[in-house]
């Protein structure tokens, strides 16, 4: 991440394109829509959006959970060495430059917070509008705080250990 040592100058820029495709609006972006929604299903379908299931897996009762998660981190794993191996270009044709990371204190201080959320609540981001989408519309409190907590971050995060 870039950032300035005046903060008064320039706002931190994020390293992530954001190249939207210039003149994609209305239908086009309806790709996008179905996407989420099948995502959200299969989220629903695989029980990884059940609250009973995270309770599980926070009461390490289950193996469930940690097998869904393992198995993403595994393919996530893989995908990357090829992407790297092989040269993977986007769909646009520009190449894909994955940058080194650095660890910071404040990702575990961050990790924290957001395993605590998502123990309380039975819900990460990730599923929270299948979740509503399935009829639990109490969720929405929980994607009201999750919003909420971004922009507090967001707010807050030059006076955090980062």
């Amino acid at each position: 991440m870039k950032t300035t040592a005046d903060k008064n100058t320039a706002p931190i820029q994020c390293e992530a394109p954001n190249n939207q495709e210039q003149g994609e609006q209305g239908l086009a972006l309806l790709k996008y829509l179905i996407i989420g929604i099948l995502f959200g299903i299969v989220f629903v379908k695989a029980e990884i959006v059940s609250w009973f299931r995270i309770q599980e897996m926070f009461r390490l009762q289950s193996f469930f959970m940690y097998g869904v998660i393992g198995s993403a981190i595994a393919v996530g794993l893989v995908s990357i060495q090829l992407i790297k191996r092989f040269n993977v270009k986007a769909l646009n044709g520009e190449p894909i430059k994955i940058g080194k990371k650095e660890f910071r204190k404040g990702q575990i201080i961050g990790g924290f917070i957001f395993g605590l959320g998502w123990a309380m609540t039975g819900a990460c981001p990730g599923p929270l509008f299948a979740q509503i989408g399935s009829g639990f519309t109490v969720v929405a409190v929980t994607l009201v705080s999750a919003l909420a907590g971004t922009w507090l971050y967001g707010r807050f995060a030059d006076k955090l250990p980062n």
